[in-house]
Parts: structure tokens; sequence; C-alpha cells
């Protein structure tokens, strides 16, 4: 089997064309990943066919609502609670010229951030240690990005408030979810729209390397987030906007 044969076969059911050199990148992931964890508590999955399809083909499923006209532009990403560098890792190797910043609020998953961007040479990538709630606040920061990502950080009411500040007005949140939505969404909705959004769309991921429901929720930002938020760290979780 060559490396990384089923993300280059998932891949191509998206529509993907991964080089040798990015198919390589994704191996080298693979190992910092593995030796990590082994210090680190990065990820429960680790073994060479869950990474390549829970990881990795999971992050570039992020491409199915990915701005097609777009696509090659230099786009600025954050990657809201990254953790390993889901699904923000995935994009840069897939991206190369998108402009990626990691934010993560653990300082020795940071570290590994850092170490895996230098050793898979990736430029434009910034790794920022702290929590969403006090980095959305900062200047350089906050309203910067024309994507934000997350992946199964916190019901979509919370993440809502952790992720729209950082999106500029035209820009976009897309978040990745597994499962029922139809009530998260729901009581999701007034926060949304309090934040500056819009629900777009609610795409269903329909690849066979998938037997759960993933789902990807599109977030257009119209409207610039009111300064009252994020509220200080830990409340969006404890007291919701709904």
């Amino acid at each position: 089997m060559t490396a990384m044969e089923s993300l280059e076969a998932g891949a191509g059911r998206l529509g993907l064309k991964l080089s040798a050199k990015q198919l390589e990148q994704f191996h080298i992931y693979w190992e910092e990943l593995v030796e990590w964890n082994r210090c680190v508590n990065l990820t429960g999955i680790t073994g060479y066919q869950e990474v390549q399809t829970k990881h990795f083909l999971d992050s570039l499923t992020v491409c199915l609502v990915w701005p097609p006209s777009r696509a090659n532009a230099v786009l600025r990403i954050i990657d809201v609670g990254t953790g390993a560098g889901i699904p923000g890792v995935p994009l840069k190797i897939l991206f190369p010229e998108i402009r990626l910043v990691l934010l993560e609020a653990t300082e020795k998953k940071a570290a590994f951030l850092r170490h895996i961007s230098d050793r898979l040479g990736l430029a434009d990538v910034e790794v920022v240690t702290g929590r969403a709630e006090d980095v959305a606040r900062q200047g350089r920061y906050r309203e910067s990005f024309d994507i934000v990502v997350s992946r199964a950080v916190a019901p979509l009411v919370t993440l809502a408030e952790l992720a729209l500040p950082f999106c500029v007005v035209g820009g976009s949140f897309i978040a990745q979810k597994k499962g029922d939505l139809v009530s998260e969404i729901s009581r999701a909705e007034r926060a949304i729209i309090r934040l500056g959004g819009r629900l777009r769309e609610v795409r269903t991921v329909d690849l066979e390397e998938f037997s759960d429901e993933r789902q990807l929720v599109v977030i257009d930002k119209e409207l610039a987030t009111p300064e009252l938020y994020p509220r200080r760290p830990g409340i969006p979780s404890k007291r919701p906007l709904s």
C-alpha cells in the first residue's frame, strides 16, 4: 500500500488531487502526531488508517463549502480550538497559499503545532496560545479572517460566540459537526443573528469512509459583532446566549 492511500482515494472522491509532496507531508504529520502523543494528549486516534480518514480526510471535507471563486486566493483563516491542528493544518497542506492562524489554549498542544508547522515547511502559519474569548478582543485578530473553522469544540450556540467575532463582515464560519443538528441549530439561531451571522446551509458529508453522520454548518457574517461579545472566558459555555 502506498503512503496515505486511503486519504488519496477519499480526497479524489471530493474532487481533490493530492501531489506526492502533499501525501508525504501528511505521512510525516501522522508520524509526528503519534510520536508527540506519547507525551502530550493530542488525540485518541493514532492508527494509520484511522488518522487518514477521521482526521485528515475529515478536515478536507471543509472544501465542500469552500468559496469556489477564492480557493486559490490568499485567504486569511483561523482554526479556533485547533488541538492537534485539525482541520487547519490539513487545509494548509492542501492550499499552501492561505494565511493560517492556529488558536489553541493549551501550551503543550501549541508547542506541537509550532513543531509540526516547521517540520512540514509550512509558511504563513501563526500559532496563538490563548482562549478564544480573550484573543477575539485583540485588534489584530478581531474581525480579521475570511474563514473561521472549528471542529468538535462546543455546542453551536457556544461556538458561534467564540468564532464569529473573528470573522470579517462578508466572511464565513464553517463548523464541523456530527449527528442530528436540528435542536442544536434551533437553539443557536437567535445567538447567530445577535452576533452578526446568518445560517447559510448545513451540508451533509456523504463519503463511504464515514459511517456516522457528519455535517458542515456554514454561517455567513453579515454585520459586525457587537463589542459585548464574546463574553469573558467560560461564560459562553456556562450561560449560552439562547
